[in-house]
């Protein structure tokens, strides 16, 4: 079993905690409130800004030119994800650009940054793995029954889709490459399953008001 499916395999109770979260479980049946998903956007917008420079962080820790373009590759890969980022903002209203983040976005990407910048690239991937698998994962399996019709298809669209997958293949084999299971790489992986759960969770208990 490769590192990254090994670590995917120790934490599906966090895994099926974020399908089963009602921020999620919105998306599928369409009913979650466009209030909560504008601000869902925004966080979302904010995060991924950090995720691809935890890339080039990466890459340019990479010990090897092959490792060094595979991680651009994904960072190029994340900038393609925030234009999808720019449709929506322009379809719920959401200024991105200004968005200030909620406690538990900060502290997921001061989380990733500080591992890109700290630790090996080993550790990285194992900080990253997490967003990646997962949203491939509920991608597919708000999928499995087919792409509902409502103003949340295009989400599960994006991440269900056959160009979102090999993505996180890439960062897989990265990992495979680059690091060991070690404590350090289990906790890093688990930390970051937690911070996307918590991710999701402050995006449903948005309330209008806030």
């Amino acid at each position: 079993m490769s590192i990254a499916e090994s670590l995917w395999q120790a934490n599906q109770d966090l895994a099926i905690a974020c399908l089963e979260n009602p921020f999620v479980q919105g998306l599928a049946t369409g009913s979650l409130p466009q209030y909560k998903f504008a601000y869902y956007v925004g966080q979302d917008a904010f995060f991924l800004e950090a995720f691809a420079r935890a890339y080039s962080i990466a890459a340019a820790k990479a010990p090897d030119w092959q490792g060094f373009g595979t991680f651009h590759a994904l960072a190029s890969g994340v900038l393609q994800e925030l234009q999808l980022h720019q449709s929506y903002a322009s379809n719920w209203a959401v200024d991105w650009q200004s968005v200030e983040p909620g406690t538990a976005t900060r502290r997921y990407t001061d989380f990733l940054l500080a591992t890109a910048w700290s630790q090996d690239v080993g550790t990285t991937t194992a900080a990253m793995l997490p967003c990646m698998k997962l949203y491939a994962f509920l991608g597919q399996r708000l999928a499995q029954n087919g792409i509902p019709e409502h103003c949340y298809a295009d989400w599960i669209r994006t991440y269900s889709s056959d160009e979102f997958a090999p993505l996180t293949v890439q960062l897989a084999e990265l990992a495979d490459r680059y690091a060991t299971l070690t404590d350090l790489v289990r906790s890093t992986y688990r930390y970051a399953m937690r911070c996307e759960l918590d991710f999701f969770q402050a995006a449903w208990q948005k309330e209008p008001s806030d």
